[in-house]
């Protein structure tokens, strides 16, 4: 396949955008995407203001396909009142509460992506349970728990199809370094059918090679 660049624009979008993803991270996640959309569907846990989503939405306007984001949007564990990286400027004035959807939005219409993306609002844990469809790349960069972590993986890492891909993000091998709840999927994935085949900064690739989608991952 021809090489497929991002846009200068749509680049300083995704860059531009509230997110934690580094640039050379976001341009590995959007080479993958191009690769992978026109085998099926791209959907990524955890959308936060949609950063990622420019990155994967690119690739989808360049060569199709559908990217579907999954978010509750009341942020994750951190973005939380208290925490290191709460923003109060993306709190609901009625509610008082993390609203990260209207950002999110934004972010897509300004990139002019919003027939590329589709916002899937709900937790991933009720989302996965109906969902059905083959995945050719899944993008794991929910909630840093364990217990969230866990269930983005097994709620969606089962739909990976044989020989698609599922990336996740924020995986730190030294404690030191960040969490250890993505690391920890990274782990399990590669004793489920998982194998690597990419790693940039904290972003880890696997290609499954054992199983098939609907299959459970351990």
């Amino acid at each position: 396949m021809t090489a497929v660049t991002m846009p200068a624009d749509l680049l300083a979008k995704a860059r531009a955008a509230k997110g934690f993803m580094p640039d050379d991270e976001g341009e590995l996640l959007h080479r993958l995407a191009v690769e992978r959309l026109p085998h099926g569907p791209v959907l990524e846990v955890g959308a936060y203001c949609g950063k990622s989503a420019v990155y994967l939405g690119a690739a989808a306007l360049a060569v199709g396909g559908t990217v579907f984001s999954v978010d509750h949007f009341r942020g994750s564990e951190e973005n939380q009142v208290g925490w290191e990286y709460h923003d109060p400027d993306l709190a609901d004035p009625v509610f008082g509460r993390l609203d990260t959807l209207p950002t999110f939005r934004r972010t897509l219409a300004d990139a002019g992506l919003e027939e590329q993306v589709v916002a899937v609002v709900g937790r991933s844990t009720v989302i996965s349970a109906h969902w059905r469809t083959p995945l050719s790349l899944l993008f794991v960069d929910g909630g840093h728990t364990d217990e969230h972590a866990g269930n983005d993986y097994t709620g969606f890492g089962r739909w990976v199809a044989r020989g698609a891909l599922m990336a996740v993000h924020d995986v730190f091998p030294d404690p030191a370094d960040g969490g250890q709840a993505p690391y920890r999927v990274y782990r399990r994935a590669l004793a489920s059918g998982f194998e690597e085949v990419d790693a940039l900064g904290s972003l880890r690739v696997l290609r499954r090679v054992a199983g098939d989608a609907g299959d459970p991952v351990d």
